[in-house]
């Protein structure tokens, strides 16, 4: 392999790496833009380095006939990385009040993994269209694909009638339709504190962050939490 080769190679590595890690840093994601790169180009390194002992070998059994039974074992090198890339990606992962996030993050550090292995062994399509395909899943498909997905959150508040009144003129302003409402009232003197527990349909953009951010403004509002129902 000529080394001008090598180099277009690894500036091919760097582009994907690139693209892919922009989107996930977009997103304030914990392995953004560095952290693609590197581990693409790093791939593409060893996928490199790969072909090149391959080529070595059978130019040195071709001039020494006599040393045929010197042999390279073919994918060793890059079986490594597509296993040792989880260790990475297990960094991306962590869990919090019951959710699991960074999942996405970890898939897309194993993808720019395995696309800078395809670039090193010269397979620039078939990079070109996996990096594509990756893109369209990370930034399009949650939008072309909907999930309805039920949610259901506790919310702590006092002085009731103003306060329903605001979480439902906030519900229908978003598009959050509520199927069900739990009610429990505690009694504490002057103020007594509610909780509700509201089963939402989730439909359209809003997200279970935006809801807790929105609300919390509210001072009558004392606390929010999802429940397991």
């Amino acid at each position: 392999m000529a080394w001008w080769e090598a180099g277009l190679r690894l500036l091919l590595a760097v582009i994907i790496g690139s693209v892919i890690g922009i989107e996930r840093e977009m997103k304030n994601r914990p392995a953004g833009m560095r952290t693609h790169v590197l581990v693409c180009v790093g791939s593409a390194i060893v996928a490199i380095v790969e072909t090149m002992m391959i080529a070595d070998t059978i130019t040195l059994n071709m001039n020494n006939p006599s040393n045929t039974g010197i042999a390279v074992s073919y994918g060793r090198l890059s079986a490594q990385v597509i296993s040792g890339i989880g260790f990475l990606g297990a960094g991306t992962i962590f869990i919090s009040q019951k959710k699991i996030a960074g999942l996405t993050t970890a898939a897309s550090l194993w993808n720019a993994a395995c696309l800078g292995l395809a670039i090193g062994m010269g397979y620039y399509v078939l990079a070109v269209a996996g990096c594509v395909i990756v893109i369209v899943t990370l930034s399009l498909l949650q939008r072309m694909v909907r999930v309805n997905t039920l949610k259901h959150v506790e919310i702590k508040f006092i002085h009731r009638v103003e306060t329903i009144a605001f979480i439902n003129d906030y519900f229908q302003s978003v598009g959050v339709r509520v199927l069900d409402i739990d009610f429990h009232v505690e009694n504490r003197g002057k103020d007594n504190l509610y909780t509700n527990i509201y089963t939402l349909d989730m439909q359209g953009n809003t997200t279970y962050k935006d809801i807790v951010n929105k609300l919390s403004e509210f001072t009558n509002i004392q606390g929010i939490r999802t429940r397991n129902v």
